[in-house]
Parts: C-alpha cells; structure tokens; sequence
C-alpha cells in the first residue's frame, strides 16, 4: 500500500484528544457533532467544524457523508506479542507456568518461516480488524519471526515498532540465542527495517530473568551509539518474577535498577506492566522518560495485580495501554480499555472514559515519541484514522441514544464495544480493504 496522493473530505461527528484529559478537563478534547475531516496526500489538511471548513473545499470536490458514525484517530497497542496469537486466552497457571506450557511452544513454532509469515499476516489483519493501526510488537528469537512481520505491515503501509526477542537464559534450549548470535542477527535487521518507510526497529529483550548482564549491557550500548532505536520489555509483572530478578541479580537495588544500570531506562523504552513498583521507582522510572504499557487483560488471566495507574501518572510515567496478546484474549484495544476501568475501580481509582481514550490514542502515541506523526488528526498527522457505527451492535446503539454526555458515550462504547464497532479503518488516508482474501 503506497501513500495516498489525492484528496479526500469526510462528513462525520469527530473527536480526538490535543492533551491529556487527567490534566487539561475539557480543553483536552475536540468534540464536532457535525465534523469534517480534509485529507490530502495522506495527511491531515484540516479537522473541525463542517460549517467552518465546508466552503474552503476545492470546487468540486466530493464530500463523503459519513453522519451517523464516529470518526476518530487510529487506535494505539504499545504491548503486544504477534507469535502468541495461537494460544490467547489460553489458561496456564502463573506467569512461568504459563511461558512454559504456553508462550514458549508457540514461539518454538517461528522456526518455520512460512508458519511465520502465515501468522505475522493474521495478526496484522487481526489488528486492524479491530482498529488498531499503530502497535509495539513482539516477535520470537527467530530472525525470520521480525522479518515475517515487517514485511507484513509494510504491505499494509503501517507505523509499526518490532524486534526480535533476546534471551541467552533460563528458557528452553531451542529458544535460546547467543550472544555473538544475537549481535549478528539484530544489526542484520535494524540495517533492513529500521526507519525504512513507516517501520521502527525496537532491541526487545524479553525480560531480565531471561538476560544474562552481558545481553543487557550490549543492549545498553548498542542503544547509545543509534538513540533513534526503540527499546522494549518487561517489567515487575508478579511478585514471583520480581523475587527471581533479585536472585538473579544480587548486587542490583530492584528491578528497575537492573534495567537503569545498564543504560535501558530512557525515552523510547515502553515497560509493560510495571503492577510491582515502589513509590521511589515509579519516580525513578517518572524522571527517566520511559514510557509504562498497562496491560490489564494479561494481568487479569495470569493474575498478576492490579496495576497503579493513578501512582504511575503522579510520578509523571508516559502512559499507555497493550494488549498483550496471548495472555491477553484479544487484540482489542477497546475491550483492553474496559479491563482497564475495571482494574482501576477495583483499586479504589477510577479511570475516566476520557482518559482511557487518551491513552489509546494520544497517550500511545506519546508513550512512543510518535506523536508528531499519529496519535490525533491535528493538521500535518498521518491519516490514520477509524470510522466507528454502532449499528451493529443494536443495544448498544439504543442505549448511545439515550446518552446525555460525551463520557457517557465513551463510556457505552468502551464498556459495551467491540470489533462490530469499527465500520472503517484508514490508513494514510486510505480505506484498508479486509474483505478481501490475505495476499
């Protein structure tokens, strides 16, 4: 799919978030009941009133009346693992239990590559059949595991960041990769994908139990000598997994200091999960400019703990939401968002309709450094945009009818919503064709 290079105009009611709304209220949401989106060559051209840009149209230009349905921007994963799409929702006891019967299994079965493909291919189809078009994404130790999925969102013309896992312990020996290895390979792959289109190369070292010092030191310098690659992991998911880091690492003062210590704590690091913090690492991490994946699907299945969200914000942690596919069921960032509401009632704090928004949109977006590119349909963004209808889903659109509020009708959408809800999903302008067989 190549970048849109005409023009287009969508009639629709529209609605972005320009800051976050925990912070800025109702200053940090643009609301049109009747909107007009202004595209040209994939790019954002105007956003606002039908009213005001309406008649600043080129003559002639057609105006495709989309009333009725939601035009927002692209939905945002920060945390999520394509070659797991075969076991989501799978049970498995805790979190290393689930690895070993699960994760592991599934990650083995990237050594085939047309196995790889197949599935890097799914999983992209999967994702925007659900709205999302900008993700941070796992794949397995396999070399041809990134490339499989690279060469997938390059056909769909996607921003994505991925990268290939690194591990050189304490998983199975046919998921193990030595260093020298695992050198070669990863500079093979940021040479081929890194900044080539709308492609991001991210170092993704599973997590530090699975990283000997040495990995996680060459991961610190090879992240110093190129600062534009991304890094991504995990971090603090269960108590059980922060007591083995300590073993493992003695001398460290936690689990963040393991990560710090070894040049890891920086912008463009997104740590998923991040549910077993103290108040000083939540500040630590704060100041670092790391950004935190809350991933409350994942947490729930593996019953890992409520993350705290509201601490996190405090200490000024870039937010955001994955949906850690498979631990997590789906690759619904909607239904993501809902298990986020809940978790965050449950801890005493709750999540606004407002802001969980946010941090599907703006909020990943921000989270990634890539806010200047997607994340809201502010003029000169990339056109990646969904248009929601509620019409499939009957009941939900009575109840949206009787809705007073705009955050009563996040609310019903959030809460109620799934992948009947995505009507459209564009990218760079264009409309993205799922009815069609995969290539």
């Amino acid at each position: 799919m190549s970048q849109a290079t005409s023009s287009r105009a969508i009639r629709a009611t529209l609605l972005q978030c320009v800051a976050d709304p925990s912070e800025r209220g109702d200053a940090a949401i643009e609301y049109f009941d009747d909107g007009l989106l202004w595209i040209e060559d994939g790019h954002v051209r105007a956003f606002g009133r039908y009213a005001t840009y309406a008649d600043q149209l080129p003559k002639g230009m057609p105006i495709e009346d989309r009333r009725g349905c939601l035009l927002i921007p692209g939905l945002i994963d920060t945390h999520t693992h394509y070659p797991q799409l075969s076991i989501a929702a799978s049970p498995g006891g805790t979190l290393f239990e689930w690895l070993s019967r699960r994760a592991f299994p599934a990650e083995a079965a990237m050594d085939d590559r047309v196995a790889a493909e197949l599935l890097a291919e799914r999983f992209i189809r999967e994702l925007l059949r659900n709205g999302t078009t900008t993700a941070m994404v796992f794949a397995s130790v396999q070399p041809g595991s990134a490339d499989a999925f690279f060469r997938s969102a390059e056909r769909y013309g996607l921003r994505m960041i991925s990268g290939k896992v690194l591990q050189d312990r304490l998983v199975p020996k046919s998921l193990l990769e030595p260093l020298q290895q695992a050198r070669e390979h990863t500079d093979e792959l940021i040479e081929r994908w890194h900044g080539r289109g709308r492609l991001s190369y991210a170092l993704t070292p599973r997590f530090a139990p699975a990283c000997s010092d040495e990995l996680l030191a060459w991961c610190g310098e090879r992240l110093q000598c190129q600062p534009d690659l991304y890094l991504q992991t995990h971090l603090a998911e269960t108590r059980a997994e922060c007591a083995r880091v300590q073993q493992l690492f003695p001398e460290r003062d936690g689990y963040l200091d393991v990560y710090d210590y070894h040049g890891l704590l920086r912008p463009r690091s997104l740590f998923a999960h991040a549910v077993h913090l103290s108040v000083d690492e939540r500040q630590r991490l704060g100041r670092s400019g790391a950004g935190v994946a809350h991933c409350p699907a994942s947490n729930l299945l593996l019953g890992s703990g409520l993350m705290p969200l509201q601490g996190l914000r405090t200490a000024g942690v870039p937010l955001s939401v994955g949906t850690d596919v498979g631990a997590g069921p789906s690759c619904s960032v909607i239904k993501t968002l809902a298990d986020a509401m809940r978790v965050q009632q449950l801890r005493g704090e709750p999540l606004s309709p407002l802001t969980a928004f946010y941090l599907a949109t703006l909020g990943g977006a921000r989270a990634l450094q890539l806010d200047q590119y997607v994340g809201s349909l502010q003029p000169g963004r990339e056109a990646d945009f969904l248009l929601l209808d509620a019409s499939g889903q009957p009941e939900l659109g009575v109840r949206l009818e009787a809705a007073e509020t705009l955050e009563e009708r996040l609310a019903l959408l959030i809460l109620l919503g799934d992948d009947r809800l995505v009507r459209e999903v564009n990218i760079l302008g264009e409309r993205v064709r799922l009815d069609v067989a995969e290539p």
